[in-house]
């Protein structure tokens, strides 16, 4: 809605869901509460525009918006709500007093009904009584062995101390990324086939100058400036190519995932379910601790695969870079703005091609998600071009997109940046 509406409709929206998503993290200190202030009386101060455009001429009385100015003290007093509800009353309400309700006669419900509850509860006591003392079950029953030979074992946290008390280094997994179990059927057997199919200029040169960081890892010559003569030699050698990765990363704050662990897969299909094509964006890790996407780059998954070098497997994916556009966020909406990277080649009238990379996947953190940047002059033509645009198209149609940080709380952790104090 950025550039369709006014501005503060934005900022107001912005606030109340970063105070939402400051709210859902598993871990409170003074400084994320502070944010959380801020943030709640950002959104109060903007949130007048509804009422000066009559949406709310009457005020802003609702329980939500002002329940939320406990949050604060309560986090204080009881620690992180960590996934809690503001919903849970009402799904209690049906169960308390809605289900009681329709089982009752209509006469004198509210004492039948608080039997009702008494009643349920004892039930619901002994039943977890006679459980716990193996009273519902026969020891012997085929049911019992059946649960007995099919139980896991228990899944060990990340972040959990190792049970023989030995040191738990390595154990915790932030972010891991691995192909698919199987590679597609037919495999190209030529760099240059590779390169044609799939649309990527100098492929062989990019694996080279893979090859060159991957082995001398304490070189700092930036790969732009490395001359292929100071590369290894890749013949042509047997590449695998997987059109898909799965990304496992430790997200506590979100409700999927086991333990905190949460898994989605990253698609490089030219073909995407026999129909257009589908190449994800990603996360890359940079190396650098900066907050936000100053740590982070935005790229495009144009191919991934692997092959032997050496007798060492490397499993590499082909990125297009997309760049930020400043070295903060939008000012509205609160998210980073960025676009495609592309080179340009020498001649007047010779075309940009896209600025690619090869690099290993153990650098990739996770899919990103990008939003196209609104035009706020649109013009007709715009429209009708918009009209006959497909959702694949997006990422090759616009020029600037918004990195959404709200697809779920682990990618707001990532890239959400604390606003100045103003």
């Amino acid at each position: 809605i950025d550039g369709l509406v006014d501005p503060d409709i934005v900022i107001t929206i912005r606030d109340y869901l970063d105070f939402c998503y400051l709210a859902r993290r598993d871990i409170h200190d003074e400084d994320s509460i502070d944010q959380m202030e801020r943030a709640l009386r950002d959104f109060r101060t903007h949130r007048e525009v509804f009422r000066d455009n009559g949406v709310r001429a009457e005020g802003f009385s609702l329980p939500r918006q002002h329940s939320a100015g406990h949050y604060m003290d309560r986090i204080w007093a009881f620690g992180a709500p960590n996934g809690l509800c503001s919903s849970i009353t009402e799904s209690k309400h049906i169960k308390a007093v809605k289900e009681p309700w329709r089982r009752s006669n209509r006469y004198n419900a509210m004492y039948r009904m608080l039997l009702t509850n008494q009643r349920l509860d004892k039930l619901a006591a002994a039943r977890a009584d006679f459980t716990e003392r193996g009273m519902l079950e026969a020891p012997n029953s085929a049911d019992t062995t059946k649960r007995r030979r099919g139980k896991k074992k228990a899944v060990v946290h990340p972040r959990a101390p190792a049970q023989d008390g030995t040191d738990t280094a390595g154990r915790t997994v932030l972010s891991h990324i691995s192909m698919a179990s199987r590679s597609r059927g037919r495999q190209s057997q030529s760099v240059q086939k590779l390169a044609e199919e799939f649309d990527i200029q100098n492929l062989r040169d990019h694996i080279r100058r893979y090859l060159y960081h991957r082995l001398q890892q304490n070189s700092r010559v930036s790969g732009a400036l490395l001359s292929l003569d100071d590369c290894p030699p890749f013949e042509d050698q047997r590449i695998s190519v997987f059109h898909s990765a799965t990304a496992t990363f430790y997200a506590p704050s979100d409700p999927l995932g086991e333990d905190g662990m949460s898994h989605e897969i990253i698609r490089a299909n030219p073909k995407w379910r026999k129909g257009a094509a589908r190449y994800d964006c990603v996360f890359v890790n940079n190396g650098s601790n900066a907050p936000g996407l100053l740590g982070l780059d935005v790229a495009r998954v144009r191919l991934l695969f692997c092959f032997k070098y050496q007798g060492q497997l490397h499993q590499c994916a082909v990125l297009h870079w997309y760049w930020r556009t400043e070295d903060e966020p939008d000012e509205d909406t609160g998210m980073w703005v960025v676009k495609p990277a592309y080179v340009q080649r020498t001649g007047r009238r010779a075309p940009a091609v896209p600025h690619i990379s090869v690099v290993h996947i153990d650098t990739i953190v996770r899919a990103a998600h990008l939003i196209h940047q609104q035009n706020r002059t649109i013009t007709y033509g715009s429209y009708r071009n918009f009209a006959k645009l497909r959702n694949n198209q997006a990422l090759d149609f616009f020029s600037t997109f918004f990195v959404n940080k709200y697809i779920d709380y682990h990618a707001f952790d990532l890239l959400h940046c604390d606003r100045p104090v103003t």
